[in-house]
């Protein structure tokens, strides 16, 4: 009986820590992009003039999360980041902005071997961040 109930039982233990392993990888992504945000927030607030964008490479983010394609996205009202796997969206971790921001059109990658790249930009009618690929 033990023969055939411990390799059931090493499978799922296997898999949630496989899991676990991802979740945290992906909340650390999420906390990258929220921290890189909020940084450029506070530079773009620190200057007088009314026109100004700043954009920084996300060059550590991984092309991959446990072999499988993530997707990083600003939700629609600005208030934080999320990452999921693309072929397993259930698997997920978010990370707060600050308040105030507002979600520009380019809100959402998906992860690879291109360069991606934050930015926050303030004009007339509020502050904007997203993300975006660097040729892209």
């Amino acid at each position: 009986m033990l023969i055939f109930v411990m390799p059931i039982f090493y499978a799922t233990v296997s898999n949630n820590i496989s899991l676990n392993m991802a979740r945290r990888e992906l909340k650390e992504i999420a906390d990258y992009a929220s921290n890189t945000l909020s940084n450029l927030y506070f530079l773009v607030n620190s200057t007088d003039c009314l026109n100004v964008s700043l954009t920084k490479e996300l060059m550590y983010l991984p092309s991959s999360v446990e072999n499988s394609v993530y997707t990083l996205e600003i939700e629609e009202d600005a208030s934080k980041v999320t990452a999921y796997l693309k072929d397993r969206s259930w698997i997920m971790a978010d990370a707060w902005l600050v308040p105030g921001l507002k979600a520009s059109e380019n809100s959402s990658i998906e992860s690879g071997d291109r360069a991606v790249v934050a930015g926050c930009s303030r004009n007339g009618t509020g502050v904007y961040v997203w993300i975006k690929h660097k040729n892209g």
